[in-house]
């Protein structure tokens, strides 16, 4: 099938399309900076990239409305830029500084911004579906026509929590779409390896009577056409989907992975990198004439000084002090409800 014939209406416009390859040169160039920072050990914890994998968070979010809600797992931070979290709160989490989004509290996995309806990354293996299923049933009980991404890896999909949230799913009827990543090999072991399946792993939604689908992130048409048929069935019929997108990561699980070429080759790495999403998009759009190099390489250039800036606010912030320690734990006790009042809060006297 042609899916251009199909093309979502929601800003297909020569604009929009420019967006899109705008928002993925964004993730890349924020990501290769924070990775740059990290190496020269600006910043600590963990520090997992999206690298490879930015068709599939701009591509959700094009097709995304205002009543839509989207929640990660650990390799999310593409998902929370593409939400329209800024670049120096976020760099400056990273950096464990005051100035961050959770006020450097918390690093990559405290992406939040309730204010854009994104819920978070989540650092431990589909810790994320159950949440995602909870924000569905409110959607659903308080009547809004919105729908639920949640955002999960080829190695969550082997937990027990998600098939228990897949199972409430079902029952209830949730609106609540679970895209799964596919990138090959979960923290470092192919899928082959490590989950038995028929098909795809989206197949496994049969047993669950869910409806489900796959494509690959190559083609922005097709991905952009089968999400948003997803996001219609949650919005109008409340009817969950499982949807597969076949990805791939250029870096390891963590950029600490020291064995990131060798479960997978060097050869297989730089093979993948050919066909990466971003250069074929951006070949596209040479194509159809809507983009010269000239406009691509000015795009490119805002997005690294972007990056640059964000570095530069990260690095003015200044570390949470210890007075700071017992913030940010209870909601109550931050805004000193009633609740506060009753019971204990903290461990120790």
């Amino acid at each position: 099938m042609d899916f251009r014939e199909h093309a979502i209406n929601r800003d297909w416009s020569a604009e929009g399309k420019i967006d899109l390859l705008r928002q993925m040169i964004r993730i890349r160039r924020f990501e290769q900076a924070a990775l740059k920072y990290y190496n020269a050990g600006m910043m600590g914890g963990f520090l997992i990239l999206d690298i490879g994998q930015e068709s599939v968070s701009t591509g959700v979010r094009s097709v995304m409305g205002p009543l839509d809600h989207s929640i990660s797992g650990p390799r999310g931070m593409g998902h929370a830029l593409a939400a329209g979290m800024e670049f120096g709160p976020c760099m400056a989490e990273l950096f464990g500084k005051a100035n961050g989004c959770s006020k450097g509290k918390g690093g990559m996995f405290s992406y939040y911004d309730p204010g854009r309806n994104h819920w978070g990354c989540h650092g431990l293996a589909a810790a994320q579906t159950p949440l995602a299923a909870g924000l569905a049933f409110a959607l659903k009980q308080r009547e809004i026509p919105g729908a639920v991404v949640c955002f999960l890896g080829d190695g969550a999909v082997n937990q027990g929590v998600y098939h228990e949230s897949l199972n409430l799913d079902g029952l209830f009827g949730l609106p609540v779409v679970y895209l799964i990543e596919n990138n090959g090999y979960s923290m470092g072991t192919s899928v082959a390896r490590s989950s038995r399946f028929k098909e795809c792993l989206a197949r496994r939604a049969e047993g669950y009577d869910i409806d489900w689908d796959r494509c690959g992130d190559g083609d922005l048409y097709e991905l952009r056409a089968r999400v948003w048929t997803a996001l219609e069935r949650a919005r109008h019929e409340r009817r969950p989907t499982v949807l597969e997108i076949e990805t791939y990561r250029y870096y390891g699980f963590t950029v600490a992975d020291a064995n990131a070429k060798r479960y997978r080759t060097p050869e297989e790495i730089e093979e993948r990198k050919k066909r990466d999403p971003l250069a074929g998009w951006r070949k596209y759009l040479h194509e159809e004439g809507i983009l010269d190099a000239a406009a691509a390489e000015e795009i490119d250039l805002a997005a690294k000084a972007e990056a640059e800036a964000a570095v530069k606010f990260a690095e003015a912030g200044a570390p949470p002090g210890i007075g700071d320690i017992m913030d940010d734990v209870y909601w109550e006790t931050d805004h000193d409800t009633p609740a506060s009042r009753i019971g204990r809060h903290y461990f120790g006297e």
